[in-house]
């Protein structure tokens, strides 16, 4: 990647200023299952994520989320979040790509349901 995309786009990645300020001041806190790494300042204040890939605020998982806004002390690697049994796998949010949610009903399937709950009114 050119120097010059690194220091303006923060969507490809981390910027330049975020990879020295991470250098210099960022502790390593953990890692989630997607490669995302978490960093905090020396006390804790700040806290920060470096996204592996695309910088999409989806791809963080609860447990990290709630240790990125303060809602948690302590981030996951040192106290996991309590899972249920009837909850899924946390995933990015996949709309608009092909990946997303369409109901039945939906004009973006490639087949839509018939619609059969009114008459499309005709003009004589």
């Amino acid at each position: 990647m050119s120097l010059i995309s690194r220091i303006l786009t923060w969507w490809n990645g981390q910027t330049l200023n975020t990879q020295v300020w991470t250098a210099l001041y960022g502790e390593k806190v953990g890692q989630d299952e997607q490669g995302n790494t978490y960093f905090q300042s020396g006390g804790g204040k700040r806290r920060w994520v470096i996204y592996n890939g695309e910088a999409e605020a989806s791809r963080v998982p609860p447990e990290w989320h709630g240790w990125l806004h303060h809602t948690y002390k302590l981030p996951p690697t040192q106290d996991p979040l309590a899972r249920k049994a009837w909850e899924r796998p946390h995933h990015e949010n996949l709309t608009g790509t092909p990946g997303a949610y369409r109901p039945a009903g939906s004009l973006y399937n490639a087949e839509p349901a018939p619609r059969r709950d009114y008459d499309a009114w005709q003009p004589e």
